[in-house]
């Protein structure tokens, strides 16, 4: 059982990795955002964008958002966008927990997890960059302190693209 287990958690780590290096198309989604307007992904072609899934009861979600908000605020001039998605099926902790912990960038309610299943989202929070061409290049799993640096390495070698 254990092995089994282990299998397929392996099996899964490597198959995510090659999404990114491939470039593969990132999907296509529309949803209903903290301002109550219809967001869609293709709205920002052109642009570097960056998805993070997130859920307000998720710790390292809580910490990692103000420098979410200190990257976008720094590359939003740049042609960079930030979408932060929420993952909770009930919006309104999420809602209550950004009045605390305001922020800048557009959040989006993936209340029935169509998109997070699309983006075969694991745990939280999880970081999908895309670049200017709609393609995916880079998955990231979770949050650690740093890993904002890896965030804006990607972000300004795809801005310069």
């Amino acid at each position: 059982m254990r092995k089994t287990i282990a299998a397929a958690a392996l099996a899964l780590a490597l198959a995510l990795p090659a999404l990114a290096e491939t470039g593969a198309p990132a999907p296509q989604f529309t949803l209903g955002s903290r301002e109550g307007k219809e967001i869609s992904l293709t709205q920002f072609h052109g642009q570097v964008v960056m998805l993070n899934f997130w859920a307000s009861w998720c710790g390292p979600c809580r910490q990692e958002m103000p420098l979410l908000e200190s990257i976008y605020k720094k590359y939003g001039k740049m042609g960079f966008v930030l979408l932060g998605v929420n993952v909770e099926p009930d919006s309104q902790a999420a809602q209550d927990w950004l009045k605390q912990t305001p922020v800048s960038f557009p959040i989006l309610f993936d209340k029935d997890s169509k998109v997070s299943k699309l983006y075969e989202v694991a745990g939280m929070p999880s970081t999908v960059i895309i670049d200017r061409a709609g393609k995916v290049r880079m998955l990231h799993r979770g949050y650690k302190p740093g890993d904002e640096n890896e965030y804006q390495d990607s972000i300004r070698a795809l801005i310069r693209e």
